[in-house]
């Protein structure tokens, strides 16, 4: 199999609807915290300053789809997979599974720019992903490109 990055939580109570299945909006928020650490296992951040300019990672394209629900207390890994990158911008794909069992219960897809916004105008402009940040993102691309992924 080639590169995955897991992530588990437990499903809150504040995660869940009046139903006491977890709102749709969460695996939004779980792809994003995935994204997070898996940025941070690679020694970067979501957030950075660089010469006086803020740079982030804004979303150009996000989908889910829901296969079946979780509920209160459930654990679920969220699998986070790198299906493209490119100069500016990074896809990522994920899979939602029950943890026992490995059911998968979501789908999702995230379309990240590398993006900076400038002290003296607050402009936002699509920037390129810092060179040593985007080696390591291919090396891992291609170990999935290797397997046929």
């Amino acid at each position: 199999m080639g590169f995955e990055f897991r992530h588990r939580r437990t499903v809150e109570f504040c995660e869940t609807d009046m139903a006491g299945i977890v709102h749709f909006a969460h695996f939004f928020r779980w792809m994003e915290a995935a994204e997070h650490a898996f940025l941070r296992s690679l020694g970067f951040s979501v957030h950075a300053s660089e010469g006086g300019t803020a740079t982030g990672w804004p979303r150009v394209k996000a989908s889910c789809e829901y296969l079946k629900p979780l509920r209160f207390e459930d654990e679920v890994e969220a699998v986070l997979v790198l299906k493209e990158v490119r100069n500016r911008s990074v896809c990522y794909g994920f899979e939602f599974r029950a943890v026992p069992g490995g059911e998968v219960v979501a789908r999702g897809e995230v379309v990240a720019v590398h993006a900076g916004v400038t002290a003296a105008t607050g402009a936002l402009q699509a920037a390129p992903i810092p060179e040593n940040l985007r080696r390591l993102l291919l090396e891992r691309l291609g170990s999935v490109e290797e397997q046929g992924r």
